[in-house]
């Protein structure tokens, strides 16, 4: 068996936590909350569950819309602090959530790289 690395192992780490807060029930709240009734999806002609982006206030199809971290999960400015703070930071309540578009998502992630 090879040994990993430290790096290796962390990332190994921090992707499992992630992959198991993608079912966190507070997320699946915070997206049913954006929820703004069924239309039709302009893409495909069917009828289709639209979502308000919290930042734009567009209307988009779960396909377009994601579940951000209000305060970062690792803030780019003090970086990885510890995995406690981590995992409390990534299993949040619904409060530090909010639903945005992919557009305003990709937005807010690159200004708080800035920082």
């Amino acid at each position: 068996m090879s040994t990993w690395t430290a790096g290796r192992l962390k990332g190994f780490i921090t992707s499992v936590l992630r992959a198991g807060a993608r079912r966190w029930p507070p997320k699946f709240e915070t997206l049913s909350d954006a929820c703004i009734g069924q239309k039709i999806n302009i893409k495909t002609g069917r009828v289709a569950k639209h979502y308000s982006c919290n930042i734009c206030k567009g209307e988009f199809t779960s396909k377009d819309v994601e579940i951000d971290h209000i305060s970062p999960v690792v803030d780019p400015n003090t970086g990885f602090i510890d995995w406690n703070t981590f995992i409390d930071r990534l299993y949040c309540t619904k409060e530090n959530l909010q639903a945005i578009c992919k557009a305003c998502h990709k937005i807010k992630t690159k200004q708080e790289r800035k920082k």
